[in-house]
């Protein structure tokens, strides 16, 4: 099936997008972490997708990184949830919070999520208790763990998500967390 696309990013209306690959428009819903690190319109841009086919529909979902991907399709494996639903999770929360809420058991991360009731992300974190970090390659290391609380502490102090990923994304891979707040607020000061 399609398991990639590239091609010039030809619109942009959250949460799909079309990408022209060629002359042809491929409508591709992303969740909003993928949605908020795509180009601007007209620009290059490669998707890996999910292609979903129902008696109703065929829809097409495309993500940045192999572990949105991976996390996708690890989500719509559980009983009772859909792409809509596995999507809105992936909006909601980053790969890396998802695995450190399975590791902690914390239900109450997941329940923020709009769409996910109590049950639900109990039902998740039941399914996916030791799968979801060796499944993607997820290993909440400290870098992980640093990275999920310099974005916190952004959001903390006024922050959106936006920014604050932008801001994150610029950053050092192995920067510690007080150093990588001091950055990340140098860089948002300057912008």
């Amino acid at each position: 099936m399609i398991g990639r696309l590239q091609g010039t990013l030809a619109e942009k209306n959250p949460p799909q997008v079309l990408v022209d690959c060629h002359g042809i428009g491929y409508e591709v819903d992303v969740p909003m972490s993928t949605f908020y690190n795509l180009p601007g319109v007209g620009e290059a841009v490669t998707l890996l997708t999910h292609f979903v086919v129902r008696e109703d529909a065929q829809i097409l979902y495309g993500f940045g990184t192999v572990a949105e991907r991976a996390a996708f399709r690890l989500l719509i494996k559980i009983s009772g949830v859909g792409p809509r639903t596995a999507l809105s999770v992936l909006s909601g929360m980053s790969v890396a919070d998802i695995a450190q809420a399975v590791t902690a058991q914390d239900a109450g991360r997941l329940v923020k999520v709009p769409g996910i009731g109590k049950k639900t992300a109990e039902r998740l974190l039941l399914e996916l208790k030791g799968k979801f970090g060796a499944d993607l390659g997820v290993n909440a290391s400290a870098a992980n763990d640093a990275q999920a609380d310099i974005l916190q502490a952004l959001v903390a102090l006024g922050y959106s998500d936006k920014e604050a990923t932008l801001a994150l994304k610029a950053l050092p891979q192995d920067v510690g967390v007080s150093d990588g707040i001091k950055l990340a607020l140098k860089a948002l000061s300057r912008g």
